[in-house]
């Protein structure tokens, strides 16, 4: 039996068309030519029905599909007797469940649509794990017992027994105001149940939007504001779905504090992020979820945090001896060597000049500085320090105030920008959006091999645009923004909605594109890891956010960062495995060493 069962079918809802095909997978399956049902479509039937028990895992349906909507996998052995949630016929599956532990943050890593989600839905006693018997679903009775002599079963008696409260902050922060109506003050007022309202206002920066309605927030805002009101709730499982995500550096830090300052000794605190600095800094032990996305997921044993995030990144599971990805991610930054004075020359250089800008009670102050073709500029600073302000100015979408050195132009530069909120209001398919957009690039072998392939924008081509999810939606609007032939690309925000393997890939996407193309990209990023691969200079922004700030002029990468990170009070050491940069724990050792030594990040190996 277990022989047989160890592979799933996968019919995609949204693709399969029964109607508008000639059901080539009934008809080609070796099964149903013995006679035997193993795939079936009747003409009532919205969606083929494939028999896992029938399945003899050929794939000719796979090859024959027109609309590729068949996804036949092989499981590893043994997976079958540790499904725990499957939401019906041949559709995604979930094996195992994250283990949180009481007084500890659970941190969960995974690439998008393979179950966090619905793990923490299981978790908080939303969803009903059905052990994979959709058509029977257990009681909690037998949920129990299947648990038994694991963790999770005193932590489902627990939830059941004693009531837990459980609030999860939701992962897409921007529909918030659909749901909710009220100005700031109010809603954390009705919900204030710890007394903590006033103090985590001043941590999470809300005070100067307090009475401002929740419709009128921005991205980070809605953010700050959809932590804290799950923080000043009493409950005893706190979770919290990327809560990184539109946060710059020193917000994603003080809102690492906010969930950590949640830990009690019974209480437990389960977080998803796709920021690595960010999740490492913040959990006390990791589970890893890996699979193929749609199709089902499964959860590893807990690691420590390091170990944790070092098997995602290296694709390798040593615990079960299994490989789920068949490249491992690394971080090798060099500093780049200063060039030979022949070497210059191919470059083109460009200068800006000092300039300032006055919007409202906002002044910009940008020092002058240059930057040559085939590089990437990373500007570093905190939200509301005019990077996009900054941005527009090269793009001459903004006129400066007052231009200090007359002898220096602004040059005129083609500009394609990637704007920091995507909304899609284009009413078709991808491919129209491609084809009418950026048709010469979407023809072009280069760039479909170097842009698209990557981003894997084929597989969303027949989709229409207000369909698709955050993450699909970035890698769309990115492979525009490349797409576009200019002299600048301007990236603003270009990981937020991507998982940490996506973030990975796009950083590489836009670095081999800028080499190949010899242009100038200037990105702003607050994802740390991609931020340091990225970049090969650095602007950093100084200042009063929202008041008054200074642009200083582009820096090397060491530099830069060391500026930076000064101003927030952090230092980073590298990972010896993959050389990924680490937060230092506040006032360990390695921190004090470093901030004595003036190095708040380093680049040695």
């Amino acid at each position: 039996m277990a022989e047989r069962l160890t592979r799933i079918a996968i019919v995609s809802s949204d693709r399969c068309k029964p109607k508008k095909c000639r059901q080539e997978c009934k008809k080609s399956c070796p099964v149903n030519k013995t006679g035997k049902l193993c795939i079936e479509v009747t003409p009532a039937s919205k969606i083929a029905f494939i028999s896992e028990e029938l399945c003899i895992g050929c794939g000719i349906c796979v090859k024959k599909c027109p609309f590729e909507a068949i996804q036949i996998i092989n499981l590893p052995k043994d997976m079958d007797k540790d499904t725990t949630h499957r939401f019906g016929p041949n559709t995604f599956k979930l094996h195992r469940l994250p283990v949180p532990r009481p007084g500890q943050v659970l941190g969960l890593v995974g690439t998008n649509g393979i179950g966090k989600s619905t793990a923490l839905k299981v978790l908080a006693g939303k969803l009903k794990p059905n052990l994979g018997r959709f058509n029977n679903p257990p009681d909690w009775q037998e949920i129990l017992t299947y648990f038994r002599g694991s963790e999770l079963q005193n932590y489902f008696t627990r939830i059941l027994e004693d009531n837990l409260k459980a609030i999860i902050k939701p992962q897409y922060v921007d529909h918030i105001p659909k749901a909710v109506q009220g100005n700031v003050g109010q809603v954390l007022d009705q919900k204030d149940e710890r007394d903590v309202k006033s103090e985590l206002c001043a941590d999470l920066e809300l005070n100067q939007v307090i009475d401002r309605n929740v419709g009128d927030l921005s991205g980070g805002e809605l953010q700050r504001f959809a932590i804290a009101v799950v923080a000043v709730q009493n409950a005893e499982i706190y979770m919290f779905d990327e809560p990184s995500s539109y946060l710059d550096v020193k917000q994603r830090l003080k809102a690492a504090q906010v969930i950590r300052s949640l830990l009690r000794r019974n209480s437990y605190v389960i977080v998803v992020e796709h920021d690595l600095s960010v999740l490492d800094y913040l959990s006390d032990f990791i589970c890893c979820l890996y699979g193929k996305p749609g199709a089902y997921g499964v959860v590893t044993l807990p690691f420590s945090v390091r170990e944790g995030i070092n098997i995602f990144l290296s694709g390798f599971v040593p615990t079960e001896n299994l490989r789920f990805r068949d490249e491992s991610l690394t971080f090798k930054v060099a500093e780049t060597p200063q060039e030979s004075a022949e070497e210059i020359e191919t470059y083109a250089r460009y200068r800006y000049p000092t300039m300032t800008k006055t919007q409202g009670n906002f002044k910009l102050r940008v020092i002058e500085g240059e930057f040559t073709d085939s590089q990437i500029i990373v500007m570093l600073g905190e939200n509301g320090t005019g990077k996009t302000t900054f941005i527009r100015m090269l793009a001459g979408l903004l006129k400066p105030d007052t231009v200090e050195d007359s002898d220096v132009e602004i040059p005129e530069f083609n500009v394609s920008y990637k704007p920091q909120k995507i909304s899609p209001k284009f009413q078709s398919t991808v491919r129209h959006l491609l084809h009418q957009k950026i048709r010469d690039s979407y023809m072009h072998p280069q760039f479909v091999s170097d842009v698209m392939k990557p981003l894997l924008i084929e597989q969303l081509m027949d989709q229409e645009v207000v369909n698709l999810s955050g993450g699909e939606l970035q890698r769309v609007a990115l492979c525009l923004c490349l797409g576009k032939p200019a002299d600048i690309y301007l990236i603003d925000e270009p990981s937020a909605y991507l998982d940490s393997e996506q973030r990975i890939v796009a950083s590489k996407v836009i670095k081999r594109f800028i080499l190949h193309a010899k242009k100038t990209a200037f990105v702003v990023e607050h994802d740390f890891i991609m931020a340091t691969y990225l970049a090969d200079r650095v602007i950093v922004y100084e200042g009063k956010p929202s008041i008054d700030c200074i642009a200083n002029c582009p820096q090397s990468l060491l530099t830069g960062m060391n500026l930076f990170l000064s101003h927030l009070d952090i230092t980073f050491r590298r990972d010896p495995t993959n050389f990924r940069p680490r937060i230092n724990k506040l006032e360990s050792t390695k921190d004090r060493e470093q901030k004595s030594a003036g190095s708040y990040y380093y680049l040695d190996y």
